[in-house]
């Protein structure tokens, strides 16, 4: 139901009251049932990502630098992203958290919320209860990008190094831009590897086969890397011609998935957010205080989206993706979501 505000009096305020005109409504509750049903792991969704970036790289956007909260005691992270983007009705405000003891009480590892905002008043529009669904898709859906952009243009094998709710998410994601016959995954624990396995070949019908990480680097075209970790996990020898490696799992200050001398020996380097790679993703194991090297040079997501860089040029390039999740991205995956569900008479008002 619709009401008036009413501004009252205050000191330093003339001495009056001040009927708001409008109507301000309930704010609209969306559960992650609800938000799967009109987003999913379709082209929708990775143009909609693919356009997020663009906006970047065209100056629509005002994107505050991601605010991090350690919980250490209880090995955690929370991060919160937002982004306002010229020309879009709301402005989303996530907060995801991660807090990586969680499997051993039965619990996902990572969460996540939205609240929407009017880009017009500010006014609270709708809160997106998806559990982190939203956050893991359009992270797939960056990684697509990437690829699509980026990959090799024929595919037999992709590496996997990881077994959680990104390394499921990536792989189905990048079938959208690329077909594969094979994958090879990599992960700490010997029964969720066997989990991913019957789960991807389920998904997908393709076959999934364990291996150790040097040989998923040195036989795949693309390998993915979506863990935690905070020691390197993929090395610079296992480097070879055609290589694409989209690493997604350093996001925060320490987190590394990737040698340092993986980026140094890589052609080409590319990021989602350069500001933020130095700083949260595996970029930062490159970096002085003045920032990277003089030699070493990354182009951001959004140029190559824009045409104003080139994607691929030689299939014999060893190419790098950093991507440690932007604002941006939230905002569009939420929007899309958020217009979708309203269209369909979704949620209930709070």
């Amino acid at each position: 139901m619709g009401f008036h505000r009413t501004v009252g009096t205050s000191r330093g305020w003339p001495n009056k009251t001040k009927k708001y005109t409008g109507v301000l409504m309930g704010v609209h509750i969306l559960t992650e049932t609800d938000l799967r049903s009109v987003v999913g792991i379709d082209n929708q969704s990775l143009d909609a990502v693919e356009t997020a970036f663009s906006w970047l790289q065209k100056g629509l956007v005002d994107m505050p630098p991601i605010m991090h909260i350690s919980a250490k005691k209880y090995s955690g992270d929370i991060d919160v992203k937002s982004a306002y983007v010229d020309g879009v009705p709301v402005v989303a405000i996530k907060i995801a958290s991660g807090f990586f003891n969680n499997p051993k009480q039965g619990l996902p590892a990572g969460s996540a919320m939205m609240v929407l905002l009017s880009a017009e008043t500010g006014f609270c529009k709708a809160v997106l209860l998806d559990n982190g669904f939203l956050t893991d898709l359009r992270t797939g859906m960056a990684g697509a990008v990437s690829a699509d952009l980026l990959a090799p243009e024929s595919v037999e094998t992709v590496g996997i190094i990881g077994t959680g709710m990104q390394a499921r998410y990536q792989l189905q994601c990048l079938s959208l831009v690329r077909p594969f016959k094979k994958v090879l995954v990599w992960g700490r624990n010997s029964d969720n590897v066997a989990k991913y396995i019957q789960d991807m070949q389920s998904a997908l019908g393709v076959t999934v086969e364990a291996a150790d990480r040097e040989t998923v680097v040195r036989q795949s075209q693309v390998v993915i890397t979506t863990t935690p970790s905070n020691t390197p996990l993929v090395k610079a020898d296992w480097l070879h011609p055609g290589l694409f490696i989209c690493a997604v799992g350093a996001d925060f200050p320490g987190k590394q998935e990737l040698e340092a001398e993986v980026l140094q020996r890589a052609d080409r380097l590319v990021c989602d957010r350069l500001s933020q790679c130095i700083h949260n993703g595996e970029m930062q194991h490159l970096c002085t205080d003045d920032g990277l090297p003089d030699d070493i040079q990354a182009d951001e997501l959004g140029q190559l989206t824009t045409r104003l860089r080139p994607g691929r040029q030689d299939p014999s390039e060893v190419i790098v993706c950093d991507l440690t999740g932007t604002g941006v991205q939230d905002t569009a995956i939420a929007n899309l979501a958020y217009q979708a569900a309203m269209a369909r008479g979704l949620g209930s008002e709070a």
